[in-house]
């Protein structure tokens, strides 16, 4: 009897990560530590002067780039200027920039010049593993850190007796896409349950992160859980 022998089956290409923190050699190391204790990513490049950056980029062909954002003064145009410097190398490489001050604006500055997400300086392993993850999916990430304080700061603006729960606000379809979505299905996978296009459920899925004000499905999850939407046990 002759048994067939398949051919191995292809290694999923790992996600490519290259440092880019100049001042912050300690954090640089944590970071490479985190990243290479994970299965699915790697570094393939680090890049300790900004005028070498851009070569870096090239040679190593990484999918995403982390770096630093310095603080908001003479000098803290720098961190936008880094994220330019990264678009013109390469439009499609997604972006996670550290935090490097102590300004609450530098979140919303990085995202709005082009950065896909922002980790604070006390971001844990799991913070920095999750971000990579979620960026690279085509999702935005911000430092849970950050979100806890700007709902905290809205719980305090809000007058008592006016607040409003968001969930109340979504449609009957928009919370049948938040379960699968917080459950982790994908967009094309969702369409073929309810019988939509992709972009249907696409507009549905922005529509209800929106109306939540959240910014990934790690958010999502949690709030669906918070709520008993779903349970452990559906994941």
């Amino acid at each position: 009897m002759v048994i067939e022998k398949r051919p191995p089956a292809a290694a999923k290409q790992k996600l490519r990560v290259l440092l880019a923190i100049f001042d912050f050699p300690v954090l640089s190391a944590g970071f490479r530590s985190a990243i290479e204790a994970e299965t699915d990513m790697e570094v393939v490049g680090q890049a300790d002067e900004r005028d070498v950056l851009q070569d870096r980029i090239n040679q190593t062909g990484a999918d995403v780039v982390i770096t630093e954002c310095p603080p908001l003064n003479a000098c803290g145009r720098l961190g936008i200027e880094t994220i330019d410097q990264i678009r013109d190398v390469r439009p499609d490489m997604r972006i996670l920039v550290i935090e490097c001050g102590s300004s609450s604006d530098q979140f919303s500055m990085v995202l709005k010049a082009g950065a896909d997400g922002f980790l604070t300086r006390d971001a844990h392993a799991v913070d920095v593993v999750a971000a990579l993850r979620s960026i690279s999916h085509g999702q935005t990430y911000v430092s849970p850190a950050i979100v806890t304080k700007m709902v905290s700061t809205y719980l305090l603006r809000t007058p008592h007796g006016n607040f409003e729960d968001p969930y109340d606000s979504l449609n009957e379809r928009e919370r049948e896409v938040l379960v699968l979505a917080a459950t982790g299905h994908t967009n094309r996978e969702i369409a073929r349950i309810f019988h939509l296009s992709e972009q249907t459920v696409h507009n549905y899925r922005a529509c209800l992160m929106e109306k939540l004000g959240f910014h990934d499905r790690v958010e999502l999850l949690r709030f669906a859980i918070r709520r008993g939407l779903i349970s452990v046990a559906d994941l």
